[in-house]
């Protein structure tokens, strides 16, 4: 069992900075979930930076314990976990960036192991979806972000972090009747830019209709929605409102607090999810390490879920 050094009896401070002070290792015997770097940001619109997002969460993750006392689980009486590492990104070659990214999660998801994803621009997210395809076929979208990126093109290019999904449905990786988007809000061109979404096949519920609907219930549409699909998570920190995460490259108010934020995470509990991703983190903006806080207990809430599915799966 890979488990993280107690921090009990060694200082937070001592040793390499790893996710949650787990072994950096990169293997795929006796492991349950991998962390893993994907630092990747010229796929970027605006503020560019994420590429240090990674090494960013790990640094302040190293402050986490491994008991979850909202779910009432301790991860690693179930879970085995380590941080693989980075992948080999080629920074501005987006297309062979994803090639890697396929290359590298190949062998994990052929192990059964789940991986956690830490961006990077959400254009990775593409090659994530790649992957699980390879491993999956189709997989439903549980998408938490303040934009769509379902757009066509930024500027006559096909490949950038506001477009990986509407490739994603191009290429046939997302099973969209039972995806679901939640949080999109902020000023857009025009009303294309919510309903093109809805027209690829995904339901999406704006951050105003959740306020409107309530928290709880839009948990519960994501559950229905879902089902008894195979998932993945993607979840761009800018769909927390940037008072609570201002260190990311297209900022948006008026979303979650980062309570609201972690909850929604804790909503997904039961759901086949085969694999997450965190994007966005740009550690330049991060005014007191806000974001990092955010980032990297929203990842734990999501290795909790790993946990409580191995517990449920096995009891």
């Amino acid at each position: 069992m890979y488990k993280p050094i107690d921090s009990s009896k060694s200082p937070r401070f001592v040793g390499p900075r790893t996710f949650m002070r787990l072994e950096n290792i990169r293997t795929t015997e006796n492991v349950d979930f991998a962390v893993i770097g994907v630092p990747f940001d010229t796929a970027a619109s605006n503020r560019t930076g994420q590429r240090y997002g990674p090494q960013h969460i790990r640094d302040f993750s190293v402050l986490l314990r491994p008991y979850n006392p909202d779910q009432d689980i301790n991860i690693f009486d179930y879970c085995s976990g380590v941080d693989y590492g980075d992948i080999n990104v080629i920074p501005g070659n987006i297309h062979a960036t994803y090639d890697n990214i396929v290359e590298s999660l190949t062998p994990v998801l052929d192990s059964g192991i789940t991986p956690v994803m830490m961006g990077g621009d959400h254009s990775i997210s593409l090659g994530h979806l790649r992957a699980f395809h390879k491993k999956y076929g189709p997989v439903a979208l549980i998408h938490f972000d303040s934009h769509g990126d379902t757009w066509d093109n930024y500027y006559g290019e096909k490949y950038m972090h506001g477009t990986p999904f509407r490739r994603a449905v191009e290429e046939g990786l997302i099973d969209t009747e039972h995806s679901i988007q939640v949080g999109m809000r902020g000023p857009l061109y025009g009303p294309g830019c919510i309903e093109d979404a809805r027209d690829l096949g995904f339901e999406v519920i704006t951050m105003r209709e959740a306020r409107n609907m309530g928290f709880d219930k839009v948990s519960e549409r994501i559950r229905e929605r879902v089902g008894d699909a195979k998932a993945f998570v993607s979840y761009d920190i800018d769909f927390l409102d940037p008072a609570y995460a201002p260190g990311t490259g297209t900022p948006e108010v008026g979303g979650p607090t980062s309570f609201e934020g972690l909850e929604f995470v804790r909503n997904l509990k039961g759901l086949d999810i085969k694999g997450f991703d965190l994007v966005e983190v740009l550690p330049t903006y991060d005014s007191g390490e806000i974001t990092a806080v955010a980032a990297s207990s929203i990842i734990f809430e999501m290795i909790s879920l790993i946990a409580i599915n191995k517990r449920d799966s096995s009891s």
